[in-house]
């Protein structure tokens, strides 16, 4: 017969202990919203996943490169550029402010593509700094995320973006529910469908693929995942691709969801997706993460910024909290980590 698998007090506390941030954001969202109505509404439900599946997208790009002992401060940057790309592409032809008058109406399609293939060129230098030059990926994304910039400050030469054609801005403004005009499902947002299928695609390439096998290999130990053949030059670089090409699809689809955009949009996007991965359970000591935990991080971080709006907290305060739960999420990693040693 299957031994029982008992039922104790330790076990219990060590899984309360091992997901303290989830339940802790729990509690606080069921406080506010006692205290905040609205905090429960639809609204605010549809900007609660609007604004996940953003960041969702951006933290799985992260997620290669912490699974992997590294990390990738490009990201936020390249979110900016590829939004300034987008909107510079996609205003409206007789816009009066528009950035590049002899620009005419180019197919939404196209310019995705375009976008996606552009962030993705910035993640193969990454991949190859970091796996054939041997740079840290701290210092060779640290080195990109400041040409990322400057190359945004030349391209939109600093002014702000606006005037963007409709259809573009209907990629955040629709729903299944206005397609199928069924009031009940306006919180379903476009953008989370798309969301959605990039997770679905994720889970599929971590979990169903050699190269989601080799990432987790080289997390866990890079000398023997070596030895066993893997090449780590192909796979490293192949993460950097992939989460620049995630990048270019987060910084298009926040140009639609913003209405416009300027070069200081997507600053410190990196290090709200490096903490939804963390929270999410993507140890920094690599070799584990799952999509699942990651988007149950990036959905804590923002109830918790929701909620500290509906309370009336300062942004200045929100920040200081925003990096205490990071600091928080990182020592409980580093603590897991050492308990199984």
């Amino acid at each position: 017969m299957p031994e029982k698998k008992e039922f104790s007090g330790a076990k219990v506390i060590k899984f309360l202990i091992d997901n303290a941030i989830p339940f802790l954001l729990l509690l606080i969202s069921g406080a506010v919203w006692a205290m905040r109505p609205s905090f429960g509404s639809v609204a605010n439900l549809r900007n609660l996943i609007a604004n996940t599946s953003i960041r969702f997208i951006i933290a799985l790009g992260v997620s290669g490169s912490i699974m992997t002992k590294g990390v990738d401060l490009s990201a936020g940057r390249a979110v900016g550029l590829a939004g300034c790309l987008a909107a510079t592409f996609l205003q409206k032809a007789d816009y009066t402010s528009k950035v590049y008058p002899h620009i005419g109406d180019i197919p939404i399609p196209v310019v995705l593509i375009c976008i996606v293939g552009i962030a993705a060129v910035f993640g193969l230098i990454n991949g190859i700094n970091v796996s054939y030059l041997n740079v840290p990926p701290l210092i060779a994304t640290l080195g990109m995320m400041t040409v990322i910039y400057g190359i945004c400050l030349v391209f939109t030469g600093a002014q702000p973006i606006g005037g963007l054609r409709n259809e573009y801005l209907e990629i955040a403004r629709g729903s299944m529910g206005t397609l199928l005009e069924v009031g009940q499902l306006n919180w379903f947002s476009w953008l989370g469908l798309i969301a959605t299928g990039v997770g679905l695609f994720m889970w599929f390439l971590y979990n169903k693929t050699p190269h989601g096998k080799y990432i987790y290999a080289i997390g866990g130990n890079e000398q023997a995942a070596e030895v066993s053949g893997i090449s780590l030059h192909r796979t490293k670089i192949f993460i950097y691709i992939v989460a620049g090409a995630l990048y270019g699809l987060a910084g298009f689809l926040l140009g639609a969801r913003a209405g416009g955009m300027s070069v200081n949009v997507g600053f410190g996007y990196e290090l709200e997706a490096i903490a939804g991965c963390v929270i999410g359970g993507v140890s920094t000591n690599g070799g584990i993460g799952r999509v699942s935990g990651i988007l149950v991080g990036v959905l804590v971080f923002e109830i918790l910024k929701i909620a500290l709006q509906f309370m009336g907290v300062e942004p200045s305060y929100t920040f200081i909290v925003q990096g205490l739960v990071i600091v928080f999420a990182v020592a409980l990693d580093m603590q897991k980590t050492i308990a199984k040693k």
